[in-house]
């Protein structure tokens, strides 16, 4: 089947090195963070990853939401994600931490549940790295 949008991206020097997408609005040096022995001072492919999939997931969100005439402009996702050492070598985690103001905690979890079932990232990475959902506060009581 063919992608009606592919988004593409060129890396040269790996993690550190530059990467530049084909439409020029990702034109960036990557590099090592402090955390592993790295220069730090520019983005990261983890930092990468965590916007397009926060990005992402709101977007699912937000079309679940309306469905039920939910208002979501002043919501949230924020991504985190982690390198974490396994079994000799590097593993993603992710976190997802969605702010949905004025909605109720049980709705707020059904909507979140949703997206993660529908949303391409979640889709792309379930059973092959954790993700972890998080509602934080406050919510409607």
């Amino acid at each position: 089947m063919e992608a009606p949008y592919v988004a593409s991206a060129t890396s040269k020097g790996g993690r550190s090195g530059h990467v530049r997408s084909e439409s020029g609005f990702i034109d960036q040096a990557v590099v090592v963070p402090t955390e592993f022995g790295g220069p730090g001072g520019a983005t990261n492919p983890e930092e990468l990853f965590a916007a397009g999939y926060a990005s992402c997931f709101l977007s699912a969100l937000g079309l679940l939401a309306a469905k039920r005439e939910i208002d979501t402009t002043e919501a949230t996702v924020t991504a985190d994600v982690g390198l974490v050492l396994e079994g000799g070598g590097l593993d993603l985690r992710v976190e997802l931490v969605v702010r949905l103001p004025g909605v109720e905690r049980e709705l707020a979890e059904k909507l979140v549940s949703r997206a993660h079932d529908v949303c391409p990232y979640s889709r792309a990475t379930r059973g092959n790295i954790p993700v972890d959902l998080m509602i934080a506060e406050p919510v409607a009581a």
